[in-house]
């Protein structure tokens, strides 16, 4: 994501939007909501890691369930800035706190996103494996139309 496609955040600092994906038979958007918040770990792609070490508290995320859903089915927020993974004593690898904001109204599936005109250049289309990446801010205005979450945040 360019830097110009940042949305202010409270107090003046800009935020990205970042899409995550889960299998919701491990981790769903309801378990994140049932469970307040959680840290998000798993992630060893290069690219998702660069990715996920790119997010900053406070920025938008989207749950994208895989598997047989494959489609947007939430809003979160980054909790925490990343930070190393307790789990692997390995500094290149990375997790996040993630908060739950609100499921959308429709779920958005991976067959919309892919015929909308304004995320040709998304990346859940160009690289469907990667778990962790930027949305653009014209995917995300057209996500979330189609989830008829206007003014969702």
């Amino acid at each position: 994501m360019s830097r110009k496609e940042k949305t202010p955040k409270r107090g003046g600092a800009t935020r990205s939007t970042w899409l995550l994906k889960t299998e919701p038979a491990h981790y769903s958007f309801d378990d994140l909501v049932r469970d307040g918040r959680t840290v998000w770990d798993g992630v060893t792609n290069p690219l998702a890691l660069k990715h996920l070490r790119a997010i900053r508290a406070q920025d938008r995320l989207l749950i994208y369930h895989t598997g047989t859903v494959r489609a947007v089915v939430g809003l979160a927020l980054a909790a925490s800035d990343p930070y190393p993974d307790p789990a692997k004593g390995d500094p290149r690898f990375v997790v996040l706190d993630v908060a739950p904001v609100r499921r959308l109204p429709k779920p958005v599936g991976l067959e919309a996103v892919k015929t909308h005109a304004r995320c040709r250049s998304f990346e859940l289309i160009r690289l469907p494996r990667l778990s962790v990446m930027p949305v653009p801010r014209p995917a995300w205005e057209a996500i979330m139309a189609l989830a008829g979450c206007a003014g969702c945040e």
